[in-house]
C-alpha cells in the first residue's frame, strides 16, 4: 500500500489543529474521511502517529518525525506546481486586489511578498476597505479579486468565493483570570465577566450572532476598532475577549502575557478567502494570484500552533505571520 498526498495532508491538518473535527472543517471534508485517511496512513507506516484523547489528538514521537517530512512533501508539491505554471513563460500584467483590515494586517503581507518574488512581471495593486465597499468594487469591475473575510460575504448572487483559511475563535484572557483554571469554557461562564468588544471588520456583528444564538449577552465594558487595544486591555486584566487565532499574539505591547482557552459552545471560525465577480473571467495575472494563494495557504495555516505543542500553555511558540 502506498502513501497518498491526501493522507499526508489530512494527517498534517489534524496534527496542527489538535482536533479531527477542526481538521475536517479546514479541509471541507467529513470527519470520517479524515479519520479513515489517518488510519490508512498509520497502517502503511506501521506506527501510531496520533494519540486520541478526550480533548482531541496529540502527535506521538513517530508522528512528530513523520510530520516534519510530511510538511516538506506538501511544500515541495506546491512549489513544483508553481514552477510548472511559470515554465510556460513569465506573466505580465496588473491585478487589482481588495483587502479588509484584518487581511492586510495579519494575513496577506507574507503571501504577497512570495507572490511578487515568484511573478515579478505582475504588478499588484492593493486597495484596503470595509467588506461592503469591496463587494461593490468587485461588482462594478473596479477590482479583480478581494482577499477578505468570506464568512461575512453578503452578495452571494453576484460574487463567487473560495475559503483559504478557517481560523478558530478562542477566549483571550490574562494568566491570573479565574477562567484559566479550566481547559474549556462555556459562553455562559464568559458572560459573567467584563468583556472587551472588537468592532473592526464587522467583528461586533459577527460575535453578537453567536451570543444571540446562545441567548446570552456579553458584559461589554469597552468597544474598540483596535486589536492592540484589546490585547492590552485583556493582558492587563480589564476584560476578556473572543477573537481569532489569526490575530492572536501571546504578549501585549506592554509585555504582558495573554492566554487562550477553548470555547465549548458553537462559535464560528473566521474564514479568510478569495472573492470575485461570477460573470467576469479573470485575467491571466489574476488567475496566477488566485492559484498562488491556493497553494500558499495549503498545508500549514497561519495562526496554528506547532505540532505537538498545546496552544493553551505554549502560545509563545505559535507559528505566526
Amino acid at each position: 500500500m502506498s502513501v497518498s498526498l491526501k493522507q499526508i495532508r489530512y494527517f498534517v491538518a489534524a496534527a496542527e489543529t489538535g482536533r479531527i473535527s477542526q481538521a475536517a472543517m479546514d479541509l471541507n471534508v467529513s470527519q470520517s474521511a479524515v479519520t479513515a485517511a489517518i488510519q490508512q496512513l498509520e497502517a502503511t507506516v506501521c506506527a501510531r502517529l496520533l494519540e486520541r484523547t478526550p480533548n482531541g489528538v496529540t502527535v506521538t514521537m513517530e508522528g512528530s518525525r513523520f510530520l516534519s517530512q510530511g510538511r516538506q512533501i506538501l511544500a515541495a508539491v506546491a512549489e513544483a506546481v508553481r514552477s510548472t505554471q511559470m515554465s510556460a513563460g513569465p506573466l505580465f500584467g496588473t491585478v487589482r486586489i481588495g483587502v479588509t483590515y484584518t487581511v492586510s494586517g495579519y494575513f496577506l503581507p507574507r503571501h504577497q511578498m512570495r507572490f511578487q518574488a515568484s511573478f515579478p512581471g505582475i504588478t499588484v495593486e492593493l486597495f484596503e476597505a470595509p467588506r461592503d465597499v469591496l463587494e461593490r468594487a468587485l461588482v462594478d469591475g473596479a477590482l479583480d479579486l478581494a482577499v477578505m473575510l468570506v464568512s461575512n460575504l453578503r452578495d452571494n448572487a453576484m460574487l463567487g468565493s473560495e475559503t483559504l483559511l478557517r481560523s478558530p475563535r478562542r477566549l483571550w484572557l490574562a494568566p491570573d483570570h479565574p477562567l484559566t483554571r479550566a481547559e474549556h469554557v462555556h459562553l455562559a461562564e464568559i458572560a459573567t465577566y467584563p468583556y472587551v468588544m472588537l468592532t473592526v471588520d464587522e467583528a461586533k456583528h459577527t460575535s453578537m450572532r453567536y451570543w444571540n444564538n446562545a441567548l446570552l449577552e456579553p458584559k461589554t465594558v469597552f468597544r474598540t476598532s483596535s486589536v492592540e487595544a484589546v490585547r492590552s486591555m485583556v493582558a492587563g486584566g480589564m476584560g476578556i475577549a473572543i477573537l481569532s487565532d489569526l490575530i492572536y499574539r501571546p504578549w501585549s505591547l506592554e509585555g504582558q502575557r495573554i492566554e487562550t482557552r477553548v470555547i465549548e459552545d458553537e462559535v464560528p471560525t473566521m474564514d479568510i478567502g478569495l472573492a470575485w465577480r461570477r460573470d467576469i473571467g479573470l485575467s491571466e495575472a489574476a488567475k496566477a494570484f488566485r492559484d498562488f494563494m491556493r497553494f500558499a495557504v495549503a498545508g500549514v495555516g497561519p495562526g496554528r500552533p506547532p505540532i505537538g505543542v498545546d496552544h493553551r500553555h505554549h502560545a509563545e511558540e505559535r507559528i505566526e505571520i
